[in-house]
């Protein structure tokens, strides 16, 4: 079953609020899967006040990108463009190891390569755009959330080690504007 989420590109002065996930130990925007009576607009923000402790206002649409070999049915992320409210960043510590506002040139390593392109469309003010981002799931797709915890304990690998052993490769198209 495919997944669908929301991400925020914050813009601050020129730079991207950026989050360093716990779980693969790699830098990306905030973002996540769409709850139960929730719009996606309500997700980005919800999310990015979640992960990061700033509120935000949400300022377009950018698109809509989809990766339907990801996990196990396909990912759609609705992307947005915001501005912060607040300044005064908590990053939960569940999920976040810390946060920060990176210029779009100078994007830390390790970095999850997708969002690259939804930062590059937000600061350059795509609106609407549908995206292919081609991204391989290296296991069978019946392989979910609790089989690849399982996979990753056995790997003995840590988690940046396994993001990048596994879950940075890209198709043949990469990426594709559809719309």
């Amino acid at each position: 079953m495919p997944t669908f989420g929301a991400a925020a590109v914050v813009i601050s002065e020129g730079d991207v609020l950026l989050i360093k996930r716990r779980d693969c130990e790699a830098w990306a925007l905030p973002g996540g899967n769409v709850e139960a009576g929730e719009t996606v607009a309500e997700t980005a923000i919800r999310e990015v006040k979640e992960e990061t402790g700033i509120a935000i206002e949400l300022t377009r649409l950018v698109g809509i990108y989809a990766s339907p070999r990801w996990l196990s049915g396909g990912n759609h992320t609705v992307v947005f463009a915001s501005r912060p409210l607040s300044q005064r960043m908590t990053p939960q510590p569940e999920e976040v190891i810390e946060s920060g506002y990176f210029c779009a040139n100078q994007l830390p390593d390790p970095f999850v390569w997708w969002h690259r392109r939804w930062i590059g469309d937000a600061l350059d003010g795509v609106c609407g755009t549908v995206c292919l981002q081609d991204r391989i799931w290296p296991w069978e797709a019946d392989v979910n959330r609790r089989d690849l915890r399982r996979i990753f304990v056995e790997s003995g690998l840590s988690p940046q080690e396994f993001f990048q052993k596994y879950l940075t490769r890209a198709g043949a198209e990469r990426e594709r504007v559809q719309v």
